[in-house]
């Protein structure tokens, strides 16, 4: 005769699988090489010397900290010295006139027939784009290329003039900025000029900035060269 097992209760079967035990998975191979954020983090010897210089807890007078911050530039070229601002709100902070301009030259370009052709191909090759009230209804239908990077001539930010040519000659020499934050974050960076500026040069372009400046959209303001730690700066004045 034909022996049966005996069948076992399904409580019993539960308790076999949940004690067999359980295959080792392979372990996952550490690593020693940094995180690439870490490295991010570096720095080099020439920053962390210069550091050294700076007082962390000391908020500087606009004097101090441009002198300071010719002196901590370890760059082997003309360095821009720029103003880093924490704001309290995003878009256009204020325009300002800087006395000696950024020593930073911009493309800028005039519509005309040759440019607008240029704009239908996407050949976009300027920083700038400044245009006669005549040309706006052609340019409307360049406003998604134009708007996103902030090429599109309006009145606000003073690109439309009925003497474009005058416009261009001073906003090449830098003198006439608008500051204003980057789009969906609440600082704005913006240059007063090189390291191969004077002092003096430097601390008016500074002056003329701050004191276009509201406490009430501004949190702080730091100088800093291209290459070299920030400097925290009085603000308000």
């Amino acid at each position: 005769k034909e022996i049966k097992k005996p069948v076992q209760p399904e409580s019993e079967k539960e308790v076999k699988k949940t004690a067999q035990p359980k295959k080792e998975t392979k372990k996952a191979k550490i690593s020693n090489k940094p995180h690439p954020k870490s490295m991010h983090r570096q720095r080099s010897q020439k920053y962390l010397q210069v550091k050294k210089i700076i007082d962390k807890n000391k908020s500087y007078s606009p004097e101090e900290a441009v002198k300071l911050a010719k002196k901590i530039s370890y760059a082997s070229f003309d360095a821009s010295l720029d103003l880093h601002l924490n704001t309290l709100k995003t878009g256009s902070l204020a325009k300002v006139k800087l006395p000696f301009g950024t020593g930073k030259q911009r493309k800028i370009a005039i519509v005309d027939d040759k440019v607008l052709k240029q704009i239908a191909k996407g050949q976009i090759d300027f920083d700038v784009l400044l245009t006669q009230p005549k040309y706006m209804p052609q340019l409307v239908k360049y406003a998604r290329l134009l708007g996103p990077k902030g090429l599109m001539p309006n009145p606000k930010n003073g690109t439309i003039s009925q003497t474009p040519e005058k416009l261009k000659t001073e906003m090449e020499k830098g003198t006439n900025l608008e500051i204003k934050t980057e789009a969906k974050a609440n600082v704005a960076h913006l240059s007063i000029g090189r390291t191969s500026f004077k002092e003096k040069e430097l601390l008016a372009n500074l002056l003329a900035v701050l004191k276009v400046l509201k406490p009430t959209e501004v949190k702080s303001v730091y100088l800093a060269p291209t290459m070299g730690p920030s400097i925290k700066l009085q603000f308000p004045l």
